[in-house]
């Protein structure tokens, strides 16, 4: 209701709560009605799933348990897997079902990472033969010698648009991408790149956790916003790139494709950066999130942009559906300022450094950045059972290996046309219209609902709008009477009355329907509005 200022209290209090945690409230709010189906587009899960490298995971274990029993006679037991002769045994394995799709997939990986990787097949099968049946502590800790080098591979294809700096990356594998963000924070702070007090600047609207973390009372960060322009599909200006000349800015942190716009930044803008640190930031610590770069074709990260500067973040989630899976890796070019940084830190700080990591490596003045950051991923003392679970990793190095042997990007271009239709119809049912951009992944959509009645019923009924409500009682109303559950924007620092819309969770169908309920809503207020009649 309209001035109700007990109720605009309350919702004051709700705006808050992290989205995330709003989300489950609207939830609620939602299922109240049982006569009406919830359509609940507040989180990114995508509803699909990759099908192939699947089936060679299984595949692939149940070759690993036949060669488990090979080296182990007790009952019920099975031992480690040998190298020799696997590839051989494998390919009588394979022939006795000649038909498993499973098997026929691995069997192309094979030839795959032997004929365009190069690598030694026989080393490649055993080492995810032993990864999948799980027998041992990952070694090296950071990755497997030969996934490493798979996802490699799979990174500068998709990351790098096949065009890759010189050099070469070093990967960790990751709990997801999240807990990749969380050791990276940890890590910068530990070994004093990042102060309390520091500024960092946030490429805005950005997801959440990214604006919650640095004022956490471990980082105390001070945050300076490089904001998106909305009425230019959230693309950065070069006067808010030009924030990060300012020597006091130490890190600048992005999602690329952003979210919740689901852009990518465009190739000058990203050209534009790479000149401001050579000529002026060569010091600027760079965090990229690029988890949805796979849905924009000839997608161009910072890594590639600026290799020595950035940190890149790449989780397998949303573009194969294993969300469940918790698979992420971090990439770091091997020449990189942080280390530099490092060694120029104050001696007192260094000789502390060496302390914390000295039960790691006898030379832990040079260790690098990333091997840092998986020693601190088990508190350092810990160190000796650091590692992504090697079951995971063989998973990572099939999605990897799918995305490699799809030459003619046949998955690409239908997860591409997958959230690219539920777009269109939505803003088809919004009446929105929408020039294409190649620059656009269509994973989230951002609707500001105040520049659609400005549009549609004119400036004073938005006026009236900002000045009777809270933002937050859109996606109150939407959850409780329509029965959708939408995110509010303004918890990803997008206009105060936009909505983040997930383009991945739902079926085809319920898109139309959520523009419709958006549209009717909207409507909705409209009615009271002193000037309507």
């Amino acid at each position: 209701m309209a001035g109700d200022k007990k109720l605009r209290a309350r919702e004051r209090k709700l705006e808050r709560l992290s989205p995330f945690q709003l989300k489950d409230r609207l939830i609620r709010l939602a299922q109240e009605e049982h006569e009406r189906t919830m359509l609940n587009a507040g989180r990114g899960n995508p509803n699909w799933t990759a099908i192939a490298p699947r089936q060679a995971y299984f595949a692939l274990g149940r070759f690993a348990v036949s060669e488990s029993r090979r080296t182990f006679h007790e009952p019920g037991m099975g031992g480690h897997v040998s190298r020799e002769g696997m590839l051989a045994r494998f390919q009588v394995f394979r022939d006795q079902e000649p038909t498993d799709p499973g098997l026929a997939f691995l069997n192309d990986c094979l030839a795959y990472v032997k004929d365009e990787l190069d690598l030694d097949t026989e080393a490649f099968l055993a080492e995810m033969a032993g990864a999948i049946i799980g027998s041992h502590y990952p070694s090296p800790d950071r990755i497997l010698e030969q996934i490493e080098k798979v996802i490699h591979h799979y990174l500068i294809q998709e990351m790098c648009a096949g065009r890759p700096p010189e050099g070469r990356f070093d990967l960790f594998a990751t709990e997801g991408g999240t807990a990749a963000m969380c050791y990276i924070f940890n890590s910068l702070s530990e070994n004093k790149l990042l102060h309390k007090g520091d500024k960092i600047a946030l490429g805005t609207p950005i997801f959440t956790p990214y604006l919650e973390i640095p004022h956490l009372n471990d980082y105390e960060l001070i945050e300076v916003e490089v904001r998106g322009d909305e009425h230019n599909d959230w693309q950065t200006s070069s006067a808010e790139l030009d924030k990060l000349a300012d020597p006091a800015v130490k890190a600048f942190f992005l999602v690329n494709p952003s979210n919740p716009g689901s852009s990518a930044m465009q190739r000058s803008s990203l050209d534009y950066l790479a000149r401001l640190i050579e000529d002026k930031r060569q010091d600027l610590i760079i965090l990229t999130d690029d988890v949805y770069g796979t849905f924009v074709n000839g997608f161009h990260s910072l890594m590639q942009a600026a290799p020595h500067n950035t940190i890149c973040v790449y989780s397998f989630s949303k573009y194969f559906g294993c969300t469940g899976w918790r698979l992420g890796v971090i990439a770091i070019h091997q020449d990189k300022v942080f280390d530099q940084k490092i060694a120029a830190l104050p001696r007192a700080d260094q000789e502390a450094l060496v302390k914390r990591y000295g039960s790691v490596t006898l030379d832990a003045a040079h260790l690098g950045l990333i091997d840092r950051m998986v020693a601190d991923s088990r508190s350092v003392a810990l160190n000796h059972t650091a590692g992504l679970s090697t079951p995971q990793q063989a998973q990572m190095a099939l999605f990897a290996l799918q995305g490699l042997m799809d030459t003619e990007d046949r998955y690409k271009q239908t997860a591409q046309r997958v959230v690219g239709k539920r777009f269109d119809d939505l803003y088809q049912a919004l009446g929105l219209g929408y020039t294409p951009n190649p620059n656009d992944a269509h994973y989230y959509t951002t609707i500001d609902v105040l520049e659609m009645g400005r549009a549609k019923y004119g400036r004073e009924f938005a006026d009236w709008l900002v000045a009777e409500f809270e933002p937050v009682d859109f996606v109150l109303r939407l959850a409780q009477e329509r029965q959708v559950v939408l995110l509010p924007g303004a918890g990803f620092d997008a206009p105060d009355w936009s909505v983040r819309v997930s383009l991945a969770n739902l079926p085809d169908e319920a898109y139309p329907e959520i523009g419709r309920q958006i549209v009717s809503l909207l409507d909705e207020y409209h009615h009271p509005w002193p000037a309507a009649g």
